[in-house]
């Protein structure tokens, strides 16, 4: 076999088509870690197929008419009030504030370094998936768990090591529907969720096991039970594996899902020997309401600009996620702030008043802890928790009086907003932006102040192919069509070309990113995940 450039490897039936020579690629797919992740693909894959098509049999039923409700097979569990989940490890039950952000290793640096409690570090839509990033993530975070991770930036001559106080670290790996094509077995492509749960446990169980922590992930875009249990079960058959005490491996799920949002009490059930949060994955959440009602008509939202914490079926699913988790032992974890720091002094001031009043609602809502993605908002939303909280690390207690009255309706009554050419085609062109960037492999961008990632790009795309789709009329009495979408696509070609320069843009790969964007928005059948159609793009 070639060592020297793209390598096969095998182990008994796995095959690795990717560079494994670089760096210390190699050392992370060493052949004990290989033979774990085979025995967890092999013994998961065939029912993670079963899932999936499962979800596709019941996005088939609310494409034709149904809507997502609360389970009837499943009302014992809900209506038993006596079950909780098992008792919260110490060194999770205050985290007041998470920062989130890639894999990549100066930013793992800066999180770590930040201030905040804890740092999310993501496989998932911060990262794109390239097979570079991948396992060059998994030994940043191998590094970073045993206290080595270094850096040197070159450009500013500068280094980066990990302060005296770290924050705690927790892995998301990505979505069930992801696969890795560089490992094959049997001649399939794996799990990619597989991959990223078993390289990391496989490297840092022990190291972290040695500072007296588990192993911590979060789990995104679950849309059932089912899928909860099915995560457990890999925890339960890893802990016995590696002969590891039971909730070893502890899960924060994001419920960022509408179809998750009706099963929460039924998902904590499922995971009760692992789970200790829930998250309330706004960004996620609103693409997943357009996605999985899409043909419904009058279910069509206004431009995401304007779909906001505050509007009615998004608060409902804030106190109901507060109220589900303090009820049955489990933190309910705040959202995202997508903002950045301006050097604009005005910019900077509204930055922050929104920040604060987003902030603000989630603790008083009952969240016992926020998200940010950027440093610089750290001290900003902890400073508000802090105030809120005073020497409590939760507020574990505390449950919405309206919560107890939130109906299915509450859930899936759309907000009113603007629909007009101003946001669909700022709209386009955060979408263009985002994916030419992460088909280049850059999965967390920055764009008009605000930190971009999958989730807020598949809510432009996911949109505008709703508005397409119904033929939606717009503010100013335009008819939305697949023609007026193609033309405003082509001018905001120009208007990227103007933003960041002839020569930049000729080097970049806007016009086969303005393809994939076409096809996707005015293709009938709706893609479910833009991560899907662009991973063949994607560059190695």
């Amino acid at each position: 076999m070639n060592q020297e450039s793209t390598m096969e490897r095998q182990s008994s039936c796995i095959q690795i088509t990717g560079n494994i020579t670089a760096n210390e690629f190699s050392t992370i797919l060493n052949p004990d870690a290989l033979t774990f992740l085979q025995s967890l693909v092999e013994t998961f894959g065939d029912r993670l197929d079963a899932l999936m098509a499962l979800r596709d049999e019941k996005q088939a039923g609310y494409d034709n008419g149904l809507l997502p409700d609360f389970r009837e097979d499943t009302q014992a569990i809900r209506n038993d009030k006596s079950w909780r989940v098992a008792p919260i490890p110490a060194p999770l039950q205050d985290r007041r504030v998470e920062i989130t952000g890639p894999v990549e290793r100066k930013m793992v640096i800066n999180a770590l370094n930040s201030g905040a409690k804890v740092f999310m570090c993501c496989f998932e839509d911060a990262t794109a998936p390239s097979w570079g990033n991948m396992i060059q993530g998994q030994i940043n975070l191998r590094d970073a768990n045993r206290g080595t991770i270094s850096y040197y930036d070159e450009k500013k001559d500068k280094s980066y090591s990990l302060n005296n106080n770290p924050a705690l670290l927790i892995a998301r790996p990505r979505g069930l529907h992801l696969p890795e094509q560089h490992i094959i077995l049997n001649g399939k492509a794996i799990p990619g969720c597989l991959m990223d749960f078993a390289l990391y446990f496989y490297h840092n169980y022990q190291p972290r096991s040695d500072k007296g922590l588990g192993v911590y992930y979060y789990l995104p875009k679950l849309e059932s039970m089912e899928e909860a249990q099915w995560w457990s079960d890999v925890f339960t058959f890893t802990e016995n594996y590696f002969n590891r005490d039971r909730g070893t491996i502890r899960a924060t799920v994001l419920i960022e899902t509408l179809p998750a949002v009706f099963q929460m009490d039924e998902i904590l059930y499922a995971m009760r020997d692992h789970i200790v949060a829930m998250n309330c994955g706004r960004w996620d959440y609103i693409f997943s309401y357009i996605k999985t009602l899409k043909n419904h008509k009058d279910k069509i939202l206004p431009d995401r600009h304007d779909v906001t914490m505050d509007k009615t079926f998004l608060n409902a699913y804030s106190q109901l996620l507060i109220n589900t988790c303090h009820q049955r032992g489990a933190l309910a974890m705040g959202g995202m702030s997508a903002f950045i720091p301006s050097k604009d002094p005005t910019e900077m001031a509204q930055v922050l008043t929104k920040v604060v009043e987003d902030k603000q609602r989630e603790s008083t809502n009952g969240h016992d802890g926020t998200w940010v993605a950027h440093p610089g908002l750290v001290h900003t939303a902890m400073e508000i928790f802090d105030n809120h909280l005073g020497n409590r690390q939760n507020q574990l207690d505390y449950f919405p009086t309206s919560a107890a009255d939130i109906t299915a309706a509450d859930l899936l009554t759309p907000c009113e907003g603007k629909r007009n050419e101003e946001g669909v085609r700022k709209n386009i062109r955060i979408a263009l932006y985002y994916i030419e960037a992460w088909i280049r492999g850059v999965g967390c961008v920055p764009i008009y102040g605000l930190m971009e990632d999958a989730a807020t790009a598949e809510i432009s795309r996911a949109s505008i192919w709703q508005w397409i789709h119904h033929g939606i009329t717009l503010d100013d009495g335009q008819v939305f069509t697949a023609a007026l979408f193609r033309e405003w696509l082509s001018q905001e070609l120009d208007t990227i070309k103007f933003e960041i320069g002839e020569e930049s843009y000729s080097q970049r790969r806007f016009e086969e990113t303005a393809t994939l964007f076409d096809d996707i928005s005015t293709a009938s059948h709706f893609a479910n995940f833009l991560t899907l159609p662009s991973y063949s793009l994607l560059v190695e």
